[in-house]
């Protein structure tokens, strides 16, 4: 049988709008509708819950200003991989890249796959509460079968069959789901700022707020830097998007804007149909608000709708993360396997289903809250990283061309490193366990470089040394 899977190369046949969509796509998805109320949980005040999710915006604008920098002068597959790569080395852009398999991809596609799974069962009579057959170790679940991992589960295989079939098929399918999820939003909003009755009386109900620069705004905002995570998607597809030196800016910057003046609104919506007892710790918060406005059941309608819009986001971080692993084992620094494309489907088959695997083993054995606090901190300390890379590549590599420079440097790079910086430092201290489980991760990652230090330098051939007299 004809071996399809050798090491051709990715296509440029992406376009702007396609790439601005991709952005919008794996932004949108599940934090705005399953953080909001742990972000009331965390701050007790709607004020506060809004300007938390503003500084939440402008951090991903200014991440993605830098980010487009970096995009527009290196253009291929594997995002911070390769800005990290150039910046400081295979070592730092490895680590990136285990990030980026572990949580910048499978722990979302995870997230997002049991976040679809339980606003679905909001229209499906018992599902949720089906009972879960449970693995425990001692007090800690180490397992959980229920009708929402199996149906969380399912999703992520059947998009990594679609992403696998074709980028061409893959695209289409994701343009559609985005366009659709823009739609709902745009309706949900202004369906909530009409038929709310009290529109501002839970903004003036709230409880005491938290010190806006005290733990607890820096924990809301781990949850809302989830939320916002995606606004660096059209990097992954650096090798695949046409004229890359425009149009990677572009779409993060447009994707960036767009979603957030998507979330100030609709968190407002939630704001106005939620009272902040109500919000406090909800995973589907969306339903809630759509049932507080349309009634018990055509809400539970709305939170199917919910779950459809999610598929987006799942469907985005399934198509972009395995052009990291791709770029990784093309560099030697990952399985051979991974660096593979299939020559009938040309797409990075093996990464992919790899990726799928992964993300359903974090279904089946992780905590959604435990997961959302892991995702924040491990992902802000790699972003940071990046950017920080993008100002000493401005020292030490001043002859590159740069067809986008950063839109207010050097105060744009400063504000993202900085408030990175706060909410690492306030993850460790006030989340310790968590935090300690992304320190575990990023050590793995540097256990695993070593490894494969080694073994390629056991593989490289040994030079040929000629006593005197023979030729070659």
């Amino acid at each position: 049988m004809k071996n399809h899977f050798n090491h051709s190369q990715l296509k440029r046949e992406v376009g702007l709008s396609s790439a601005t969509l991709l952005v919008i796509a794996n932004m949108v998805g599940t934090g705005i509708f399953t953080t909001s109320g742990f972000v009331m949980k965390e701050l007790g005040d709607p004020l506060p819950v809004l300007l938390c999710w503003l500084v939440g915006g402008i951090f991903a604008l200014s991440g993605a200003l830098c980010y487009g920098e970096l995009g527009a002068m290196f253009p291929r597959a594997g995002g911070e991989y390769v800005f990290l790569r150039e910046s400081f080395g295979k070592s730092v852009a490895f680590l990136s890249g285990w990030i980026s398999l572990i949580v910048g991809f499978s722990a979302p596609i995870a997230a997002a796959a049991i976040a679809f799974a339980t606003y679905t069962s909001c229209v499906i009579p018992g599902m949720g509460k089906s009972s879960a057959f449970i693995v425990s170790m001692g007090d800690f679940p180490i397992l959980t079968l229920s009708p929402v991992t199996v149906l969380a589960s399912l999703m992520i295989l059947i998009f990594s069959f679609i992403h696998y079939h074709s980028l061409a098929l893959g695209t289409r399918v994701q343009n559609g789901l985005t366009l659709f999820k823009i739609g709902f939003l745009v309706f949900f909003i202004a369906a909530g700022f009409c038929v709310s009755r009290e529109p501002v009386q839970h903004f003036v109900a709230g409880g005491a707020g938290k010190s806006l620069f005290g733990e607890s705004f820096a924990i809301a905002l781990i949850f809302v830097s989830f939320a916002y995570s995606g606004w660096n998607a059209a990097t992954y597809l650096g090798g695949e998007i046409e004229k890359p030196g425009r149009n990677i800016p572009v779409a993060l910057c447009a994707g960036a804007v767009a979603v957030t003046g998507l979330y100030l609104l609709l968190n407002m919506v939630f704001i106005q149909t939620l009272s902040p007892e109500k919000m406090t710790g909800a995973i589907d918060v969306g339903a809630q608000s759509a049932m507080s406005l349309f009634g018990d059941t055509v809400g539970r309608y709305f939170g199917g709708v919910i779950a459809i819009g999610l598929l987006s986001v799942l469907s985005a971080m399934i198509m972009t993360g395995p052009r990291v692993y791709y770029a990784m084992s093309r560099d030697g620094m990952f399985f051979k396997l991974f660096g593979k494309t299939s020559s009938l489907r040309r797409t990075p088959a093996y990464s992919i289903f790899f990726q799928g695997t992964v993300s359903v083993l974090m279904v089946l054995t992780a905590s959604f809250e435990n997961l959302l606090l892991y995702i924040g901190f491990t992902l802000s300390f790699s972003a940071m990283l990046t950017v920080i890379g993008m100002v000493k590549l401005r020292f030490t590599r001043t002859m590159i061309e740069r067809p986008c420079k950063t839109f207010g440097y050097p105060v744009t790079p400063v504000l993202f490193i900085a408030g990175n910086l706060w909410i690492i430092f306030f993850s460790i201290t006030s989340r310790p366990v968590t935090s300690f489980y992304g320190l575990v991760t990023i050590a793995t990652g540097l256990l695993l470089y070593a490894y494969f230090s080694y073994k390629r330098k056991m593989e490289a051939p040994l030079p040929c040394i000629l006593k005197k007299g023979e030729t070659m």
